[in-house]
């Protein structure tokens, strides 16, 4: 078998040899762990602080037990955690520093292999990142999504509920009483998010890719399933090492169109576009805008799942999860593609058919003609834009109005629940400084709240605007990853109240009405904002991220 990364540190002639033999052998191990037993590096990104990911310190000792059984020798290591609910300014800020981590720690230790336990939004691209970097056999076990939450007969998805239920309280018709028994019941289990927001979307692109075992993406975190496919996945990585089935063999050009495709057909988060673009860019691979917009336009939205649809991750699950979903498009697919437990996608998923329809639909019954994002261009976003087209408003989808614009989301949330905001339904809200290096860090935060004048009016649905990122499980008319940032003087630096926003989806069009001559005029006049750190990895990542649309990696992390 061969082990001989690991070999060279346990194996040298010389006295560190003995060394690392004995300092081994200190945590309890036999000598016979060093008779040619390849080392699995269990990659744990469990943490309190990440409720997501709480329960992988039990699925790595699922892993555990399946590495032995191959005849490797398990050993888990930490790295740090990015928990989507409690890290400020926001987790995207340390995506790169997690990559990071990663790629270090696998660099820097006998491995022979890894095994990467992630569920949290950004932990699954991150670990994907530092593996494609590190580039020795590596296999994803994602922790799963938490089961669904239940309120009054009503089950609830977290996140996109919750929102929805905020709106309710914030305009007084579910009491303070009403509000607290949602909080205590809307996410019960550990796991990530039971609807098709970022976690969902990259675990299942994680396994589109070919980076888990087949099925293994949608399984609930609780479900003694997720513990099974665990240890079968500890088997499987020992296997990968003999044949050098490593992360660069795996994550192929057309592997990436395969994740793309899968993408658009589960209706799947916009966060996935930058998260791809950056994992691929790790192995010199160039994905563009234009490339998630060609795959759109040809893959229609089956998957009837919130905040696109409305059902949750379990009932996916239960029709049958990724597989079926590839299967019901596989016409669509690069099916030769090479996966970890080495057969091909093809291979993957023969016989895999949908069991519930109404979940996983057939084409002709598709949710949504096309795929769940759009790339938009125009003059307000020269280097492109997205939108979750499946997630926003029909009526909306072409629309011509004035925009209302806030400088910073502070000065949002500060104006948003005026009674006498100077807003109505045709507005568009324009919101900047929300990007890499505006906000810092690309947060969140283009989910814009709805004004809540309008939503006392009944209208629940306008055209927002930003350069920020918006969560997975959010909805609505919502346009997204506005390149280039404010900040360094994109167009939409430029914008003022008052002026007209036309938004065409279907011609993939967006733009700022205003003379060429007077949007030249108000760019000589920009001043970049004081950057929001001068040491420490503020001032690293402020120096070196890349824009949305190159996936805001690092640019020294790139080839």
């Amino acid at each position: 078998m061969k082990n001989n990364r690991s070999r060279e540190w346990f194996q040298a002639p010389e006295y560190y040899g003995f060394g690392r033999r004995a300092w081994l052998r200190s945590e309890g191990f036999p000598a016979d762990v060093f008779d040619g037993k390849p080392v699995i590096g269990i990659c744990n990104s469990w943490s309190e602080l990440n409720n997501c990911n709480a329960h992988l310190r039990d699925v790595a000792v699922a892993v555990k037990r399946g590495v032995w059984a191959a005849g490797g020798v398990p050993l888990e290591f930490p790295t740090i955690s990015l928990g989507e609910m409690f890290m400020r300014p926001t987790t995207m800020m340390y995506r790169n520093l997690m990559a990071m981590d990663v790629e270090e720690s696998i660099r820097a230790n006998p491995l022979d292999a890894v095994v990467l336990l992630c569920g949290c939004d950004k932990t699954t691209p991150a670990q994907l990142m530092g593996a494609a970097s590190a580039d020795i056999p590596a296999l994803v076990v994602p922790g799963g999504p938490m089961l669904a939450g239940e309120w009054r007969g009503q089950r609830l998805g977290s996140g996109t509920d919750g929102k929805k239920l905020f709106d309710q309280y914030r305009t007084g018709r579910l009491s303070e009483e009403e509000w607290c028994e949602i909080e205590g019941c809307i996410a019960r289990t550990a796991g990530h998010c039971t609807v098709m927001g970022t976690a969902s979307t990259m675990t299942s692109l994680a396994e589109a890719l070919g980076m888990t075992l087949p099925g293994s993406a949608n399984i609930p975190a609780p479900d003694s399933r997720r513990m099974a496919i665990a240890e079968l996945s500890g088997r499987a990585v020992v296997g990968m090492i003999e044949p050098g089935l490593k992360p660069s063999r795996i994550l192929t050009r057309p592997a990436f169109e395969n994740a793309i495709t899968v993408l658009m057909a589960l209706g799947g988060s916009t966060n996935a576009v930058i998260h791809l673009i950056a994992i691929a860019g790790r192995l010199g691979i160039r994905l563009t805008l234009e490339d998630f917009d060609r795959i759109s336009r040809r893959t229609a939205c089956i998957v009837d799942v919130k905040p696109s649809g409305q059902y949750l991750m379990e009932d996916l699950f239960h029709a049958g999860g990724v597989p079926a979903v590839m299967n019901q498009i596989q016409d669509l697919l690069h099916v030769d593609c090479e996966t970890v437990n080495g057969k091909t996608i093809g291979e993957n998923i023969r016989g895999t058919p949908p069991s519930n329809d109404n979940v996983i639909r057939p084409r002709h019954r598709a949710l949504y003609p096309e795929g769940g994002i759009a790339i938009l261009h125009g003059n307000l976003a020269p280097n492109g834009a997205v939108i979750k087209q499946t997630a926003a408003s029909e009526h909306l989808l072409r629309h011509r109005g004035r925009a209302y614009v806030f400088e910073t989301r502070a000065e949002m949330l500060a104006q948003i629940d005026r009674d006498d905001l100077p807003v109505d339904g045709s507005t568009v809200l324009v919101m900047r400084n929300c990007g890499p290096k505006g906000a810092p860090g690309f947060p969140e935060w283009g989910h814009i709240p709805m004004p809540r004048k309008l939503l006392n009016q009944g209208v629940d649905d306008m055209v927002r605007i930003s350069d920020a990122r918006m969560s997975g499980t959010s909805y609505g008319t919502v346009v997204l990853h506005v390149a280039p940032e404010s900040a360094i003087g994109g167009t939409l630096a430029l914008v003022q109240t008052g002026d007209e926003i036309l938004l065409d989806v279907s011609e993939r069009a967006l733009q700022l009405l205003v003379p060429p001559d007077e949007v030249e005029r108000r760019a000589r006049l920009f001043k970049p904002p004081s950057p929001h750190y001068q040491r420490g990895y503020g001032r690293l990542f402020l120096d070196h991220v890349t824009q949305a649309d190159l996936g805001c990696d690092f640019d020294f992390l790139m080839p």
